[in-house]
């Protein structure tokens, strides 16, 4: 048996989890029609079979109708959800992983104009900032029908097999009990901590009373709102020795602070550039206080933290969620003593900030979770090895080169740069997006272990592909930015690269015109405001950086907002022009015919990129598809079989920003689906 602390069984009340690592509970809104369906399945067990111990399902599952998700939850108050539950957990049962749930009621925490247009509930008026409803006050009938929507709810997932539960209590309709900033009931529900407490007790025995003492039952909830009038950690020690003291749960899973703002969510759930597990010795406090089985996740992405975690007695069990998105197999690469070959979570919260922006949660840098359906994770060797010659080593041509060479072919990779890496390298010069390097520097290691040839300071051109005799060519040259968007004064301005690059200097008195809406204005500004500058950021739409998210927002809001820094929002660059030492910069708007002019030092466009294409039509005529992809095979994860000139001496294709700008993922994802069938 190994000695590592993760590796130890731990004892359940009655159930055995085989290791100390789970995946807590967390909704990718990957349902259909509300149903955990064939793709959240997947996702599921393929985590499940490299070895986790737990898999918390479904985050925020709804146990009533007046609780609409705002974005894709599990629905647990329709019956139909017990046979699709099912079908998950005895395949996770199969590969030796627990399985429970996570039920709530959001309470306040979602929309009144969501699914049947219910009012919201909430033990108050008051409106939470993030969702922005004012909630109906609830009355006592809500309260009984409520709390028989979660039993029901519990006895569903109970006859689908699974193991236990959780209900959530941050942010929810249940904490919002617990708090005295949203509990302006009279008793038996309002007043002191007891009658607060009283809704979620009241739920507690009803679901033991109807699931047994054989069904595992916890809280997930904050022990902390650090928020003024709230309840603070004192109060989380009580609430905590409270849900011990009544017999009626089995373990208890901490987080610290509110998520009802974006910087209060991002605080709970932090982002890259904030600092690892900050919450962890708060879980512990509160294991020492109870003595009793205390979980806790919070930006543990690595291996080494989670160690300490269980070796220093501070949890039970260790939460590793957003690490299993970057690398489902984590724990299989630990018991193999294969933890250099584990692919880091960077923290960049791509998952995340999609799903609270009703997409799905994807990886930034791991394309295949999610979709695990039609892209695989380990990538299967081929029978039948080329030559595979690949164009730029940005995260594109670096994933191109892995997923090639894992095939068993020969991979050469041209590099006009002496390193790896592309706008990441770039994007990695802000010490708060540093872990972004990691992305490269992974794939390097994989591509060195493989055989790839690298030869940098080389810009290809026809003849050095040529020369490579290659079967299959992969143009990953990325672009270049775009700043050509004025109809006078072009000459005058520079591009958010030539500042994060350092190859232009600060002005001191700047204004930034985003009209990408990506992280490259944000980080411009960062740097140009730490230098003491005054700034500007402007931007034709009518929310700024839409691509950057929510909760990667925050930590740039926090730098910004306290220095010389103004964002001004629905108006666009039209025209720069000299005067004096100065620049006159005249702002147009898309509402109607007016303009605006500032006087400035500097002018900083942000405009995406063009690609870098020469390449791709010098070598388009020699190849055998005319670099035409199928996009029906693309999608589905299918075979590229276009062959419209047969005399063509190899394949050609183009991938990533060298297609059209996008993102880091976007450019992973065409290298993945690309190179897994070559």
């Amino acid at each position: 048996m190994s000695n590592d602390p993760l590796l130890q069984p731990f004892q359940l009340k009655h159930l055995t989890l085989r290791n100390r690592i789970m995946i807590t509970s967390h909704e990718p809104a990957y349902p259909e029609d509300g149903m955990p369906k064939d793709r959240y399945r997947a996702y599921h067990v393929e985590r499940a079979k490299a070895g986790v111990a737990l898999t918390m399902t479904a985050g925020s599952a709804s146990v009533s109708r007046d609780s609409p998700p705002v974005f894709n939850n599990i629905l647990a108050w329709k019956d139909e959800v017990v046979g699709w539950m099912k079908k998950m957990t005895d395949e996770c049962h199969d590969h030796g992983c627990a399985v429970m749930i996570q039920l709530t009621h959001l309470g306040r925490r979602t929309r009144w104009d969501k699914a049947d247009w219910l009012p919201v509930v909430s033990p108050s008026h008051e409106r939470e900032a993030a969702h922005r409803s004012f909630p109906k006050k609830i009355e006592d009938w809500d309260i009984q029908r409520i709390i028989t929507d979660y039993v029901d709810a519990a006895e569903r997932m109970k006859d689908a097999g699974l193991d236990g539960l959780e209900l959530q209590a941050y942010g929810h309709l249940m904490d919002q009990f617990w708090s005295p900033l949203t509990n302006e009931l009279d008793g038996p529900y309002g007043g002191d901590l007891d009658n607060r407490l009283r809704f979620t007790f009241d739920i507690l025995r009803g679901i033991r009373e109807r699931c047994g003492e054989d069904f595992l039952l916890g809280v997930r909830y904050t022990g902390d709102e650090c928020l003024p009038g709230g309840f603070g950690a004192q109060d989380g020690i009580a609430i905590s020795q409270k849900l011990k003291a009544s017999g009626l749960v089995d373990f208890l899973n901490v987080v610290r602070g509110h998520i009802d703002t974006d910087a209060g969510l991002t605080d709970v759930i932090p982002v890259q550039g904030m600092r690892n597990a900050p919450h962890l010795e708060f879980a512990g406090q509160i294991r020492k206080a109870t003595d009793f089985p205390t979980f806790h996740a919070a930006k543990i992405p690595d291996v080494p933290t989670a160690r300490h975690a269980i070796a220093s007695g501070l949890v039970d069990m260790v939460g590793m969620t957003r690490a299993h998105l970057a690398d489902p197999h984590l724990v299989r690469k630990v018991i193999e003593k294969r933890e250099d070959d584990i692919r880091p979570c960077v923290g960049a919260n791509y998952c995340l900030d999609r799903i609270y922006q009703g997409g799905m949660a994807f990886c930034l840098h791991n394309a295949a979770t999610g979709r695990e359906e039609t892209m695989p994770h380990a990538i299967p060797a081929t029978d039948t090895p080329r030559r595979v010659t690949i164009i730029g080593a940005g995260p594109g041509g670096m994933e191109a080169a892995r997923v090639a060479a894992e095939r068993g072919h020969k991979v050469t990779v041209f590099e006009a740069a002496d390193q790896p890496g592309g706008q990441i390298r770039l994007t990695a010069q802000q010490e708060r997006r540093r872990e972004m390097i990691s992305i490269i520097a992974w794939r390097f290691d994989q591509c060195t272990r493989l055989g790839v040839d690298f030869r940098f300071n080389s810009f290809a051109d026809e003849g050095d592909v040529l020369a490579t005799s290659p079967d299959d060519v992969i143009i990953a040259t990325g672009g270049l930015p775009h700043t050509e968007v004025l109809t006078e004064g072009n000459d005058l301005v520079v591009s958010a690269w030539d500042i994060l690059s350092g190859d232009v200097k600060p002005g001191s008195n700047v204004l930034i015109y985003d009209d990408a809406g990506d992280h490259a204005a944000l980080q411009a500004a960062d740097m140009i405001s730490a230098s003491g500058a005054r700034v500007e950021i402007v931007t034709p739409d009518r929310s700024f950086a839409p691509e950057v998210m929510a909760m990667n927002l925050v930590p740039y809001m926090r730098a910004l907002q306290q220095r010389d820094t103004t964002f001004t929002v629905t108006w666009r660059l039209q025209t720069v022009h000299r005067s004096g030492n100065m620049l006159t910069a005249t702002l147009g708007s898309d509402y109607g015919d007016v303009t605006r002019q500032r006087q400035v030092d500097q002018v900083v466009v942000n405009h995406g990129t063009r690609p870098l294409d020469e390449l791709y039509f010098d070598l388009k005529p020699q190849s055998s598809n005319l670099g035409e992809v199928d996009y029906e095979a693309l999608a589905t994860g299918g075979l590229q079989r276009v062959s419209t000139n047969p005399d063509g001496a190899f394949r050609l294709f183009r991938i990533g920003d060298a297609v059209a700008a996008r993102n880091t993922h976007a450019a992973i994802y065409d290298a993945l689906r690309l190179m897994k069938d070559i």
